[in-house]
């Protein structure tokens, strides 16, 4: 069973970083694509950034583009988001996702079938 926690999230400052971590303990195959959404308060849970399952392929919103990175590290059963150059209007809570099959990176929450239980990213101005 797929069991994701994510970890990383807290308060910074403009311009400064977050690395949030999302660790499966479960038993997610190293193929399965894998990904980070967000979700303001009063908006739509949204895409933010997914990695094929070896990680040779990754997609991003255009809004957080040349900001983010996301990474994997399958001996580890672990991915990551690196958030750099943080702005107020990336405030939201951060969920890691893992499809249970197929290989597209989906921008649509709806394909994939696990979550964790978000972890909180807060950017003062």
């Amino acid at each position: 069973q797929v069991q994701l926690v994510e970890s990383g999230g807290g308060l910074v400052q403009a311009g400064g970083s977050l690395r949030l971590s999302c660790a499966d303990s479960g038993r997610t195959s190293s193929r399965n694509v894998m990904g980070w959404f967000r979700q303001a308060p009063g908006k739509e849970r949204e895409f933010v950034a997914g990695i094929s399952g070896y990680g040779r392929n990754t997609n991003y919103a255009d809004s957080v583009k040349g900001r983010f990175t996301i990474s994997r590290d399958n001996a580890a059963n672990t991915v990551y988001l690196q958030m750099d150059s943080l702005k107020p209007e990336d405030t939201a809570v951060y969920y890691c996702a893992a499809r249970s099959s197929g290989i597209v990176l989906s921008l649509r929450w709806d394909d994939y079938a696990y979550w964790g239980q978000g972890t909180r990213v807060t950017v003062s101005s």
